[in-house]
């Protein structure tokens, strides 16, 4: 069959802060050609979570980093095109590592799963990839909200903070959300249903925290780290759960200043835990059934920033680091192909290819 260009973003030099010009390049070659075992899927969309950003720095983490000359990692969508592999069909849709750019090879292993034809693929990126799995992972199993506990969510209008609250809502907690400025703020409450939502930027997070919080945090599920984690150990309520879900705040810098109201870990008895969505694999399934259930119920809702075209993904990524979206940041690569609705639930989109770590 004839190739396909392939237009790629790929890494020149380890960048320092945001991206800047030279970091990347948008470069064009063939697509490969799958051989026995493989095949080729069309990018249609490519998520942009902080993981991508942590990739890109050369320090060990929970998959190598990209080294230079090599295309960005990014989790995404796309539909097969191509195929020499028993597992997958041409029209098939899967979510996998497609990184950015156009078109990508997959097998049948841990980083590919087949979707629903016929799903909405803006929702599977939202929901149904890593970002909902982070989300409910690390609030059902560390959090564990109970009806009636405070819980507080930084990053609150981003991807992985949303669905977080949200989450805890359904469990009939009552839920604070920490964003930054008041259109945030306002989609977090009115978008979102949390309960009430703290602006960072306007000081006093202390003050805040105490008004907000008048019995203490149960639940602080932390996507930021830096000085918002600190101020709201501050705040623990006896026997209280910290889920580390991401440090946004240093990203961009390397430095994670260690909070200083760590002590209150001890006074307080409680719990602090990081946590890796991948070593959960064998219970995806059970995370995207009831992601799904309550998304069917009302209770779970999603909101994305859209960029297009592969051009705009180092802009989208910075984007996302400073805060401009609300809800998950998505490139569009390429249209859908349109198909018809699927008569029978999948084995849950259940993604093992979507890591991903806190938001904005």
């Amino acid at each position: 069959m004839a190739q396909h260009p392939n237009r790629q973003v790929v890494l020149r030099r380890r960048p320092t802060g945001l991206l800047q010009p030279g970091d990347t390049e948008l470069a064009s070659h063939p697509a490969p050609q799958p051989v026995d075992g493989e095949a080729l899927v069309r990018t249609t969309y490519v998520g942009v979570d902080a993981a991508v950003r942590t990739w890109l720095d050369d320090r060990p983490g929970y998959l190598p980093p990209v080294q230079p000359g090599e295309v960005v990692r990014a989790a995404g969508v796309g539909e097969v095109v191509e195929s020499r592999c028993a597992a997958y069909q041409v029209g098939d849709v899967v979510a996998t590592l497609c990184g950015f750019q156009e078109y990508v090879l997959i097998r049948d292993d841990l980083f590919t799963t087949p979707v629903p034809r016929g799903a909405d693929q803006l929702s599977m990126i939202s929901v149904y990839c890593g970002t909902g799995a982070t989300a409910y992972f690390g609030m059902m199993d560390i959090g564990k909200p109970q009806p009636g506990q405070t819980v507080v969510v930084s990053a609150a209008a981003g991807a992985t903070g949303s669905l977080a609250g949200q989450i805890a809502k359904v469990a009939g907690a009552r839920v604070i959300g920490i964003a930054g400025g008041p259109p945030k703020c306002r989609a977090v409450i009115e978008d979102f249903g949390f309960d009430g939502c703290i602006d960072y930027r306007a000081g006093e997070l202390g003050n805040a925290l105490k008004q907000h919080c008048p019995r203490g945090v149960d639940v602080y599920f932390d996507n930021v780290g830096g000085p918002i984690l600190d101020a709201v150990l501050g705040r623990l309520a006896p026997h209280a759960r910290v889920v580390l879900c991401g440090v946004i705040s240093s990203y961009l810098s390397g430095h994670h200043p260690g909070p200083a109201n760590y002590v209150n870990l001890l006074s307080k008895t409680a719990l602090m835990q990081g946590f890796n969505t991948l070593d959960k694999w064998d219970r995806f399934d059970e995370a995207f059934a009831a992601l799904k259930r309550w998304e069917q119920q009302g209770q779970l809702v999603h909101r994305e920033h859209v960029f297009s075209g592969i051009e705009s993904c180092v802009d989208a990524l910075n984007g996302m680091l400073t805060g401009a979206n609300i809800g998950k940041a998505v490139v569009k690569i390429a249209e859908p192909t349109p198909s018809p609705q699927p008569t029978a639930a999948s084995r849950g989109a259940a993604l093992g290819g979507c890591p991903s770590s806190g938001d904005t």
